[in-house]
């Protein structure tokens, strides 16, 4: 993917900062957050808990059906609900800014919910609003592009305010990430309308049953259950190490200062590299192949942790551990958004969307709540090598969903 390319195209420019307003929220109720948790001196077991105020990233199905049946007075049906919740969004950002975790945790819990809510109803319009604008053959690009912007939102959460947080208060730093949602504002006026626009449907009774009924009539019972299963658990691992990655830097002695630096430098070269990478692997060797190959590489990758955990505090081991996870992280998101659009039909991809990545939040949030009170149980370096354990049933439904004979799933 050449830079140049995405900044002379509206539309991928658009989905480059789109992306960006879509991840910027995620670690300011994630990992970010956990820093501040663990300085303010709050429990593990209750950081790792606290991962359940993201919920609605798993529950946001539930409402999807109101954003593709309801459409705003302005700006169209996708678009128009952008606006809304990245205004919402940077309201409740600058109110997180006035929290205090040592006296009053469960207000900032309230606060966090509500940002995840927002963020959640975002991605809804967001990720619909991508599966409509792309043209089949453009959805390799358009991923790796919206992923590219998603992750430099994330390195921006996870380095940029951990570097700016040695020297400033956590209420500066989550006052200027609420500033920065004016960039998703811009981008939403900025994006063109998809060109064939299905019709939303005509009730809110079809808009929830419609879409269920299309993708098991489409799939066929079994095989779509597989899917939904193997979604739930394909980053699994993944998600119960992520869970825990930046409390345990914190507990070995890394600084902030120090894990920003090397993430918001290796970490995006990194990240960069892989979203690339994966989208020219799924170019070259196809969906179902892509999926294999990034799927092992995560679960690899995780080993990357392990290694450092029984090495201890080491500034050049942490650059490799950091570069490794977001190398692997980048290809992954690259090929996995692709397969979940992959999987849409444009009339109700607001709510199939938010089904799909619904249950992959699901593996990042509600199965992995438990990651701080396995660690307390297993220690650090059994706790990540029970990661990469935890990664091998995603592995196996593969077998099912995504043959290694075929390019691409059977529709």
């Amino acid at each position: 993917m050449e830079l140049i390319t995405v900044l002379k195209s509206r539309k991928l420019l658009s989905l480059l900062l789109l992306g960006f307003s879509s991840g910027l929220p995620l670690f300011l109720t994630g990992r970010t957050l956990q820093v501040w948790l663990t300085e303010a001196g709050v429990d593990l077991g209750v950081i790792g808990w606290l991962s359940l105020v993201r919920l609605p990233y798993t529950l946001k199905f539930l409402w999807s059906p109101f954003l593709d049946r309801f459409v705003p007075p302005f700006l169209g049906r996708r678009r128009g609900w952008l606006v809304i919740t990245q205004v919402g969004l940077m309201i409740a950002i600058a109110c997180m800014s006035l929290q205090n975790p040592k006296q009053a945790l469960n207000i900032l819990a309230i606060n966090a919910l509500i940002i995840a809510f927002l963020s959640a109803t975002q991605d809804i319009a967001g990720d619909a609003y991508r599966t409509d604008v792309l043209a089949p053959e453009e959805l390799g690009l358009g991923a790796s592009t919206w992923i590219l912007g998603y992750r430099v939102a994330i390195l921006t959460t996870s380095s940029v305010a951990l570097v700016l947080a040695e020297d400033l208060p956590w209420s500066v730093i989550y006052l200027l990430m609420a500033v920065l949602m004016g960039v998703g504002i811009i981008a939403a006026f900025f994006a063109p309308e998809p060109i064939d626009q299905e019709r939303s449907p005509d009730s809110l009774v079809d808009a929830i049953y419609l879409p269920f009924r299309e993708f098991f009539q489409r799939k066929g019972i079994i095989l779509g259950a597989t899917v939904l299963t193997f979604i739930l658990l394909y980053k699994f691992g993944d998600a119960l190490l992520g869970n825990m990655a930046t409390p345990f830097l914190v507990d070995i002695g890394f600084t902030k200062k120090v894990i920003g630096a090397i993430q918001g430098g290796w970490g995006f070269v990194s990240t960069t590299v892989g979203v690339v990478l994966g989208g020219a692997i799924l170019t070259k060797i196809g969906l179902n192949r892509a999926l294999w190959v990034v799927g092992i590489s995560q679960a690899l990758s995780n080993a990357s942790y392990l290694g450092l955990s029984l090495i201890g505090k080491n500034e050049t081991a942490l650059l490799g551990v950091i570069s490794i996870e977001n190398l692997c992280a980048g290809m992954v998101a690259s090929v996995f958004v692709a397969y979940l659009m992959s999987l849409c039909n444009p009339k109700f991809s607001a709510t199939q969307f938010a089904l799909l990545s619904s249950l992959m939040a699901a593996g990042n949030d509600i199965l992995s709540a438990p990651a701080g009170e396995l660690v307390k149980v297993l220690g650090w370096s059994s706790f990540f090598a029970s990661t990469i354990a935890f990664s091998i049933p995603g592995m196996l439904l593969l077998f099912l969903v995504a043959p290694w004979s075929e390019r691409s799933p059977s529709s």
